[in-house]
């Protein structure tokens, strides 16, 4: 009697258990796969059981199980909401700021200082609508250096004040202009741009390229790794000290871009990568311009903004592993004083004051990022003059990148126009969507 009394205070669990285990007195019978199945369900349903009896018979769960089934519960929570949610992020970038001696010049006022702001006039409203927005900025700031423009260029420091107000988070100085004031520019420039708030690529001036981290900006919860390279720095680069070049450059060692584009591929979402090669004032790619960018690709790049010719070269797009990847071999020019007035004898000269604005949307969901839409509105540079001289004698301007959308028919600027300025920006429109030949849909 005694025996049968012990049984009954057992409880459930204990006879559940049993029951599990007479059932597994078959296993023989069963599949490995089928075994295993039915042996994590069991050890599912026995946890399931002992909380709820420990429940029922009034016997509190302690801290580290509440703990512990809270973890797990977040956990399944966390990776199925990462594996729904979609985010995304538009990404803008363009090609050079160039800033000549006459357009800084004409931004000087009556007290010695500088005011760039109405260069982006018409752009701010374009980079504000960006959650990551990339400029090239094509020359040096050095306060210690005279100021000057082609063939040294080297630009007052109210310029970035004017390039952040804009809305730019990015700066590249991967160009064979970043010597131009000597290593000491290329420091200063690079911390001109992080002292207004802004990050520089394609230099390295904290730690050496070889140990330095990849500059990698978390948008609405996408890495996008950024890279930038030169083909090469005018020569001035004899000058300096191997150690110097090793240090702060970004040159287009295929051993070292293939080792940090694969590095970026395994740490970030996205990778963009801002080369500067080519021929200048050529508006079609080299063919070493298209063997090496489509290396880049195959090392893991996503995006690729080419630049340094001074004109737009085409789009191309290539498809990898089932995904669309994008190359623009070149932005050209988004402000500088070149244009058909300026560049005589050079037959593409109307090219030189055109650019594109590239804007890319791209998007995360379930872990895996792609590029959504891609568009390239193509800009062009107004001078007016301002009817003044410079101390020297030269006259002044008014310099300001206009978005062509605006100013097209139809476009919200489209008055402001005269007619030979119309012609011009529709012929500019026209010809330069036709040669980018972007359609991503």
């Amino acid at each position: 009697m005694q025996r049968r009394q012990d049984r009954h205070k057992r409880g459930p669990v204990f006879h559940f258990v049993r029951g599990f285990v007479n059932f597994f007195r078959s296993y023989r019978k069963w599949s490995n796969k089928g075994f295993v199945a039915i042996l994590l369900l069991a050890v599912a349903l026995s946890m399931g059981l002992v909380l709820l009896f420990e429940s029922f018979q009034g016997i509190p769960l302690t801290s580290q199980k509440k703990d512990a089934i809270s973890k797990e519960t977040n956990k399944t929570n966390q990776k199925s909401k990462d594996q729904e949610e979609e985010t995304s992020a538009r990404i803008m970038a363009h090609g050079d700021l160039l800033y000549h001696d006459i357009i800084y010049m004409s931004a000087k006022k009556e007290d010695g200082s500088y005011d760039f702001h109405e260069n982006f006039e018409y752009v701010t409203p374009w980079l504000k609508q960006a959650d990551l927005a990339i400029g090239d900025f094509e020359g040096t700031i050095n306060k210690d250096h005279y100021l000057a423009g082609y063939p040294l260029f080297n630009a007052p420091g109210q310029v970035m004040d004017a390039i952040k107000d804009a809305g730019y988070h990015v700066l590249d100085l991967a160009h064979n202009h970043v010597l131009d004031s000597q290593i000491e520019g290329v420091i200063s420039t690079a911390d001109a741009i992080e002292k207004a708030g802004m990050t520089p690529i394609g230099v390295y001036t904290h730690e050496s390229r070889d140990q330095a981290p990849l500059v990698i900006k978390e948008v609405n919860g996408i890495k996008v790794a950024l890279l930038a390279y030169s083909y090469g720095f005018n020569g001035i680069e004899q000058s300096i000290s191997q150690e110097d070049y090793n240090r702060y450059l970004s040159d287009l060692n295929e051993d070292k871009m293939k080792a940090e584009i694969e590095r970026a591929e395994k740490e970030a979402d996205i990778t963009v990568i801002m080369p500067q090669m080519g021929v200048e004032y050529r508006i079609e790619p080299t063919e070493e311009q298209k063997a090496l960018y489509h290396k880049m690709i195959d090392w893991g790049a996503d995006i690729i903004f080419g630049g340094h010719p001074h004109v737009v070269e085409p789009s191309e797009t290539i498809e990898k592993d089932g995904e669309k990847k994008l190359i623009i071999y070149s932005m050209g020019n988004f402000i500088s004083n070149q244009r058909i007035e300026t560049m005589t004898g050079v037959d593409n000269a109307k090219w030189t004051e055109r650019g594109v604005l590239m804007d890319v949307t791209v998007k995360k969901k379930g872990g895996k990022t792609t590029i959504d839409t891609a568009k390239a509105h193509p800009t062009w540079v107004n001078r007016t003059p301002k009817g003044t001289f410079s101390p020297e004698g030269y006259p002044l301007y008014h310099y300001q990148t206009y978005i062509l959308e605006d100013f097209i028919e139809g476009g919200s600027h489209r008055d402001q126009l005269d007619e030979a300025t119309k012609e011009r920006i529709d012929a500019a429109y026209k010809e330069m969507n036709e040669h980018v030949g972007l359609k991503w849909d």
